[in-house]
């Protein structure tokens, strides 16, 4: 399976909701349209501040149902074996860079797990403990392991997801955001927002392999497809990053320039065509989607796509790209050969993940 941050994943039957409640008899189902059709590609959207899940028909580009998850929904992924989605939850306040924490009211604990949800009947099968504060994850190839960020710890926790329990924490630096697999599987590299630096760590030994310097404020992790490169957006640095994810070094920056909606550009979300051709980065208040092409290191060109567009997602036809934006509380849908923005589908409130399910 391609390791990106978009995740395509291949399902018989997509459960179009997920519910707060354990399952059982007593289980409330997620509301969901009669017109909802389970064989086609659906977009799953996680709203942060509303605490629940959007479901989209990408045929129709339009919402068919909605499931309520919990507090701060934010990182999703869907699990090798097409059965559970997994999304991040958490109990901490919300805030900003720069912000005292000491003036934030305190968090709640019982809040923060992965939610793991069962696709094929669309319930809540429990909560999996996984530290404080999960904010993004991966799923190991196999589907027994996640891989979190724990914002507040400092920390990525590794998870056995059979027994749903944290059988390794790393300790890294501050602030860790993003999580993403190299392809193989054998390397995991998790970015430290407060600390500039992503850290390479191997999933065998649960060990930090490498510090590697990047920048201010680094985001999300993209890997080519043959893992030779990861590209990390640096939101404070108005560029990306390029690794050499084989020896875990640093090699250039890529600035992101032009004309949007703010000062300048402020690279959050990325994710990465199946054949490695283009890159795709959301830039948060500049408001634009931005093209790299990474045969050279450089910015194709840019589009306008909404209000702070964070999380980004491409469909496996490779045609339409899908862009969170916050404030805006809608998904931009982008058709990435005309470049241009074909439609905005209200969601939820402050819109943060999005990952893709397709049919077979």
């Amino acid at each position: 399976m391609n390791r990106t941050t978009t995740v395509y994943v291949l399902v018989a039957l997509l459960g179009a909701a997920c519910s707060r409640e354990p399952s059982g008899s007593n289980a409330a189902p997620a509301r969901t349209s009669s017109a909802a059709n389970p064989s086609g590609v659906r977009v799953y959207v996680t709203n942060e501040t509303s605490g629940d899940l959007t479901i989209i028909d990408a045929a129709t580009q339009t919402v068919v149902g909605s499931a309520p998850l919990g507090k701060r929904p934010r990182g999703i992924k869907v699990s090798p074996d097409r059965k559970s989605l997994y999304v991040a939850l958490s109990g901490s306040p919300m805030g900003g860079p720069g912000v005292d924490r000491n003036s934030l009211p305190p968090a709640d604990r019982s809040a923060d797990g992965i939610g793991e949800v069962d696709v094929a009947t669309g319930r809540l099968r429990r909560i999996i403990h996984a530290g404080l504060d999960p904010e993004q994850l991966d799923v190991s190839a196999d589907g027994s392991r996640l891989y979190v960020a724990n914002e507040d710890a400092g920390q990525m926790s590794v998870v056995d997801v059979p027994g749903g329990t944290i059988v390794a924490t790393v300790k890294i630096a501050e602030e860790p955001e993003g999580v993403s697999l190299r392809p193989d599987g054998k390397v995991v590299y998790v970015t430290c927002e407060g600390d500039g630096a992503v850290f390479a760590i191997d999933t065998g030994t649960n060990k930090v392999l490498q510090r590697v310097e990047v920048g201010r404020r680094p985001r999300a992790i993209g890997f080519l497809p043959d893992g030779s490169r990861a590209f990390v957006t640096l939101e404070n640095d108005g560029a990306v990053a390029v690794v050499d994810a084989q020896q875990h070094k640093f090699l250039q920056l890529i600035p992101l320039e032009g004309t949007g909606q703010g000062p300048k550009a402020r690279p959050m979300g990325i994710t990465v065509r199946p054949d490695g051709s283009m890159i795709y980065v959301t830039t948060g208040s500049f408001g634009n989607l931005f093209f790299l092409d990474p045969s050279k290191n450089s910015a194709a060109e840019s589009l306008a796509v909404g209000q702070r567009p964070w999380g980004v997602a491409l469909l496996p036809d490779g045609r339409t790209v899908y862009t969170a934006n916050g404030p805006s509380n809608d998904v931009s849908v982008v058709d990435v050969a005309t470049k241009q923005v074909t439609k905005r589908i209200k969601v939820g409130e402050r819109p943060w993940g999005v990952a893709v399910v397709a049919p077979f």
